[in-house]
């Protein structure tokens, strides 16, 4: 009879455990849980198949069907860790900021900069923008020559004309053919059956925010302000003078008045009337003018004087 009773009692012990999950769930013991399983073994046959529960482990062990406390923690703070990670630069440009080893600047060096590194090479001035810059230039530059000369072309005073050294567009000779007809150089052209006075112009690239390099070339000049090596002595030729408004029929207009105004003559001594000028001689004399001007400064003859 006892033995009858202590059976029974397995046997409702065993109908609680498969029932109840929570009383599964906390129940504790190696051995304990093994017997538990064969019993739920015996009983799923017996009940035509119930598929028993997966058992749940606190310590989030390899039989875990969903983690524990400790790895929901850690799940969560490796989010909130990558949600929080900075950037990471491009292969190339980590590559080189790092300074690593040969594998990994070589792997830079393939991957090439990324954008952040491309938009600070151009920031800072690399190889491809003074060569975009200097296209840039040159066709400003282009445009404007030639729409001067198309204006001077169409002047209907012919004051001056102009040709094209060696066919560039860039290095001009004009030829003055006016000035004040009541003045002692208007005179002195006559008698020396001169024509005209020629000049060379050079434009520099970033002709026309710079002025042009501009002296005399025959015929040898005294005062009118112009110096050694046919160098011109104008404010308005240097770059504090200079404004990318002025034309070449401007520049010239300025120069004849200039002429005129400080007593510009024809050279006939017989020793100076024959040496040409020279552009090496004109160079450094306008570069010493400028530097002379730009210690004391330039002065405007009184309006009296024309």
């Amino acid at each position: 009879m006892a033995t009858l009773l202590r059976k029974i009692g397995l046997i409702r012990l065993h109908n609680r455990d498969t029932e109840d999950p929570k009383h599964h769930h906390n129940h504790r013991g190696g051995g304990g849980g093994q017997q538990s399983a064969s019993l739920r073994g015996k009983g799923g046959a017996k009940s035509g198949g119930h598929k028993p529960q997966q058992q749940q482990h606190p310590s989030g062990g390899a039989g875990d069907a969903s983690p524990g406390p400790g790895k929901g923690k850690g799940k969560r703070a490796a989010e909130l860790a990558q949600r929080d990670k900075p950037p990471q630069p491009a292969a190339g440009a980590a590559g080189a900021a790092s300074g690593g080893g040969p594998r990994e600047r070589a792997a830079g060096a393939r991957a090439g900069p990324g954008p952040a590194a491309a938009a600070a090479a151009a920031a800072a001035g690399g190889s491809l923008v003074p060569a975009a810059r200097q296209q840039h230039c040159t066709q400003v530059r282009s445009r404007r020559l030639m729409k001067e000369l198309q204006d001077i072309a169409r002047l209907s005073d012919r004051f001056i004309s102009v040709e094209l050294v060696d066919e560039s567009l860039f290095d001009w000779n004009v030829k003055l053919h006016q000035v004040d007809k009541d003045s002692v150089l208007w005179q002195d052209m006559k008698e020396t059956n001169t024509e005209f006075i020629l000049l060379n112009l050079t434009f520099p690239d970033n002709f026309p925010f710079s002025p042009p390099f501009m002296r005399v070339l025959s015929p040898r000049l005294e005062n009118g302000y112009v110096l050694d090596g046919g160098a011109i002595c104008m404010e308005l030729l240097t770059p504090r003078g200079w404004s990318s408004a002025y034309t070449v029929e401007a520049v010239m207009r300025q120069f004849a008045a200039s002429l005129v105004k400080g007593q510009g003559r024809i050279c006939r001594k017989a020793g100076k009337s024959k040496k040409s000028f020279s552009r090496k001689e004109a160079e450094a004399t306008f570069k010493s003018l400028v530097k002379t001007h730009e210690k004391y400064g330039w002065v405007t003859p009184p309006v009296s004087d024309g």
